[in-house]
């Protein structure tokens, strides 16, 4: 707390030094463009997210000007009509806004700290915006599942249905970058079995850039970034504000309740959220419930933030806590019904354990053997105009604590238990426009130490890394024309501290050694100093050919140090059931990306096609281990072993989508995208070998989204508006997979079926409340995601009912209240 008033105190003392400059109040209204009737609840604010204003009943709204806000754009969004922007102009004093109708889920202003443009037409980048009622509408388990509903060419790697990890194009893992608030997020993010330390249900938007371009975000963004904003109250009118959210799905009987209040006045921001989620495990028509994929997950998080006549200085909190079931897929081998570890691995029996019983598949009780995963945030975002431009400072602060309990004879102990701290940083200085041309010049990075601590399994070292990257980007618009490019160059050193390992002779455990009593220990890791550095690069353009139509091009360089697991991963991962083997001599990845699109943007239509190729030098991928004879090396038993594996890889394939929205028919739109990619490891030994090593993991298969929804006014003032939607998935079957000594398996094709009806009511009591009610897949199809882990967790060669592995959720009715408060 004393730190707090500390910084608040500072920024409150460097802002009356800025103080003083010119206010005046602007006035406006937003309007319908074809009936010419007042628009209420529409969002408009100045496009540096420093001010901003929602429209009454008539559609009216003032917001304060300050001299400095002479650079900005005023936006103006609303749901169901198309954004639009309008230059500010200090001797203007009244602003009219008239928005045509388009529900397109898509179409949305870009104001990210990755991209200049203003509006997404215009960047050369591949990328997509996701806005919070598309969030709130989009029924899933977790905030990645979202986003993968409605951005073609991002995928995700599943363990169960609260751990999706990003993959873009074919690649994922450490070659995503996610960011959060502007920080990028660290946590462990090389493992599948554990999901995004975030809050789901407070995402007010949500970015995703296709390909290594983004180079104000930082190195490693090989595959792209997938940025999430937390929602910042700007109304500045000093009325307090919330939002209240509570959700139930039946299929998993998860429970949620999210809370959000906020105020804002012309120099306060506060902001408190809070949330809590349980489920008990997830069923399906083939395993019925998947024993151990329940969680229960609890997030607070709170702004405060401080607004002057030049910019702004906010603080941001948060703290994660997830208890996660990770299931093994053990089974009893006639009934299929799932049993449960009673035994330490030297002592179990994997084929004859006891069958799980009814009650405890049914409970809400996590079970013993568990993860239990800790994240806390402290962000300090600090943005401010000068005579030039403007600059902003960032500074953040991130601890991870990753426990994975596997030991049923002693279930306090943990297994794994790394503790990750990593302090963020950046600088970033924008030149305001001259001769059309905008520059950016910034510097970010980060420093990192891992721990491990009281734990039985050490699967990677204790490290230290120093990350440090600057960079500069420009961009020129004229005549139609938006030219953008940028250098980056990242410099990173890690130093590993040796590691030993000794038995612990009263329960057969291992636990680390002392430094000065390594007398008949084990070396787990020996010590290692690396440094790596690259350069990335982007140059493209946009080319706009009427008003409507436009194309784009890009071509990107990106770079990405190996990881630590990649480096000097030695043990087993007891939540992923496999031992990985890294390498100490990787070399830096870099690729070379070229991406092209056509975009179409009509009154009644519009349609859009993308197409990418992507080469990779120094690829690492995992491969299992084999030893001599070449048959598989078993390091711990029932665990596989893999070793990392470094070559030349290509992927390359397109997203297309077609939108649908004719003004005579109001309120409908037919929504289409189709993505496909593939993937091919292009080491000399493996051409032409197709499955048997040619191909790359985790590809997912061509697949076709459509969605058909109409809204409905019905010109009640309980009722006002009424939406029906339906949403058809089709996955083709994956047979371009990695084959090489089992290590992927091909995918059937399935199609799945999603509902959902939602309605706005109006009372006294709040301003709007949403009702949600749907079901997805509703046919209650069997079937596996070709990027789902759990297709994996199987024990034996055959079953009684011809079903390997563990399929995916199975139909799920949910029902979602939204309460504006």
């Amino acid at each position: 707390m004393l730190l707090l008033m500390r910084y608040l105190f500072l920024v409150l003392f460097f802002q009356t030094l800025l103080h003083g400059q010119e206010k005046q109040t602007i006035t406006g209204k937003v309007t319908d463009a074809e009936t010419g009737l007042p628009i209420p609840y529409c969002v408009v604010m100045l496009s540096d997210y420093r001010g901003g204003a929602t429209t009454d009943e008539s559609g009216n709204f003032a917001i304060e000007l300050r001299t400095a806000d002479g650079r900005s754009k005023l936006v103006a969004r609303c749901v169901g009509y198309r954004p639009d922007t309008l230059s500010v102009d200090f001797s203007r004093r009244s602003y009219t806004f008239a928005l045509h109708a388009d529900i397109k889920p898509m179409s949305e202003v870009v104001v990210t700290g990755l991209i200049l443009s203003d509006e997404a037409n215009e960047d050369p980048l591949a990328h997509a915006t996701v806005p919070s009622k598309l969030i709130e509408q989009t029924n899933t388990n977790n905030i990645i599942d979202v986003l993968v509903r409605n951005v073609p060419g991002l995928e995700a790697v599943k363990t169960g249905p609260n751990i999706s990890k990003p993959f873009i194009r074919g690649l994922g893992y450490n070659r995503v970058l996610t960011l959060y608030d502007g920080v990028r997020q660290e946590g462990q993010q090389w493992g599948d079995e554990h999901g995004l330390e975030v809050d789901s249900y407070h995402i007010e938007r949500a970015d995703v850039i296709k390909g290594p371009a983004s180079l104000m975000a930082g190195s490693d963004a090989l595959a792209g970034v997938v940025s999430l904003q937390s929602p910042v109250p700007n109304e500045l009118d000093g009325i307090v504000r919330g939002k209240f959210l509570s959700e139930y799905q039946g299929n998993n009987g998860l429970v949620g309740d999210g809370l959000e209040i906020d105020y804002s006045d012309h120099l306060w921001q506060l902001s408190a959220r809070g949330s809590f989620r349980l489920a008990r495990s997830y069923q399906n028509s083939i395993d019925g419930r998947v024993y151990n994929t329940g969680f229960q997950e609890a997030n607070g998080s709170g702004l405060v933030g401080v607004i002057s006549d030049r910019g702004y200085s906010r603080m941001i909190f948060s703290v994660y806590d997830d208890l996660q079931e990770i299931p093994d897929g053990s089974r009893d081998s006639v009934t299929r019904r799932f049993t449960g570890q009673v035994a330490e691995i030297p002592f179990d029996d994997i084929k004859n354990r006891p069958i799980v019983p009814d009650n405890v598949l049914n409970s809400y009780q996590i079970n013993a053997l568990h993860q239990h995963i800790q994240h806390l945030r402290a962000i300090s975002e600090n943005r401010y105009q000068l005579r030039f431009g403007e600059i902003e400072a960032l500074v953040g602060y991130q601890e991870n604590v990753r426990r994975e309990f596997d030991h049923p004879t002693d279930p306090g102990q943990a297994g794994l238990y790394v503790q990750l701290q990593t302090v963020n940083y950046g600088l970033r200085c924008s030149v305001s426009n001259t001769w059309n041309l905008q520059t950016t010049v910034g510097v970010n990075g980060m420093y990192q130490m891992n721990t491990n601590k009281d734990a039985t399994d050490f699967p990677i070292p204790d490290y230290h890394l120093f990350d440090i990257g600057s960079y500069a980007f420009m961009e020129w618009k004229s005549d139609g024309w938006v030219v953008s490019g940028g250098l980056r160059y990242d410099i990173r050193t890690l130093q590993t501290d040796a590691l030993y390992l000794q038995p612990n002779r009263t329960n057969g455990f291992y636990y680390r050694a002392a430094p000065s009593d390594t007398a008949g220990a084990t070396l787990q890791f020996a010590s290692m100093e690396r440094a790596f550095n690259g350069i990335s690069l982007s140059i493209g353009a946009t080319y706009a050919l009427g008003n409507d139509l436009s194309v784009r091009a890009n071509i990107a360089r990106g770079y990405r140090a190996p990881n630590m697991t990649e480096l000097a991963s030695n043990g087993l991962d007891p939540g992923a059931h496999i031992v990985y083997l890294g390498n100490s001599s990787f070399a830096p990845e870099f690729n070379l990306q070229e991406d092209v699109g056509l975009a179409a943007d009509e009154q009644d239509l519009s349609a859009s096609v993308s197409g990418f190729n992507n080469s990779i030098e120094n690829y690492i991928y995992l491969a299992q281990a084999l030893d001599a004879a070449g048959n598989p090396v078993v390091v711990v038993s029932g665990n596989r072993t893999f070793r990392y594996q470094q070559s030349s890889a290509q992927l390359f394939g397109m997203e297309a989508t077609l939108g649908l929205h004719p003004a005579a028919w109001g309120g409908l739109t037919v929504d289409n995208a189709f993505e496909m990619v593939f993937g091919y490891n292009r080491n000399a030994r493996y051409a032409g070998k197709g499955v048997e090593g040619e191909y790359l993991p985790f590809i997912p298969p061509m697949k076709l989204r459509s969605g058909v929804q109409q809204e409905v006014s019905t010109g009640s003032g309980v009722m006002p508006t009424v939406t029906a939607r339906g949403e058809l998935e089709l996955a083709a079957r994956q047979d371009r997979y990695l084959g090489l000594d089992n290590t992927e398996t091909p995918t059937s094709g399935y199609a799945l079926v999603n509902l959902l009806f939602s309605a706005d009511l109006r009372n006294t009591f709040t301003s709007v409340t949403e009702l949600q009610l749907g079901v997805n897949n509703l046919f209650d199809a069997a079937y596996q995601s070709n990027l789902d882990r759990l297709k994996y967790e199987e024990y034996y060669t055959s079953s009684p009912n011809g079903h390997l592995g563990i399929y995916e959720m199975g139909r799920n009715a949910f029902v979602k209240v939204i309460l504006h408060l």
